[in-house]
């Protein structure tokens, strides 16, 4: 009777942390994305920034406005080399 309960309690702690690694691992799906485009969006407009800095010397300038902030925010780095395309070819 008392290895019957053992099991029985081993089986619970199982089941529950397995129930705790699926309700974290949920919960930190989100969070990485979030964090993610928080990261996203710094790097593309330091690098929006920078380029319209150091673009001044070669003649490279880009609008700041809420649709450029946007672009460089959510795509980064590709969403910059876009913007300079873009610029370069109106």
């Amino acid at each position: 009777m008392g290895l019957g309960l053992e099991v029985g309690v081993a089986l619970s702690y199982i089941v529950a942390l397995a129930v705790i690694l699926i309700v974290v691992t949920i919960l930190l799906k989100p969070l990485k994305l979030i964090l993610k485009l928080i990261i996203n969006g710094i790097i593309g407009l330091v690098l929006l920034l920078s380029v319209n800095f150091f673009g001044k010397f070669i003649g490279i300038k880009i609008g700041i406005n809420i649709i450029t902030i946007i672009i460089a925010g959510f795509l980064g780095i590709p969403g910059v080399i876009l913007l300079i395309i873009i610029n370069y070819i109106l």
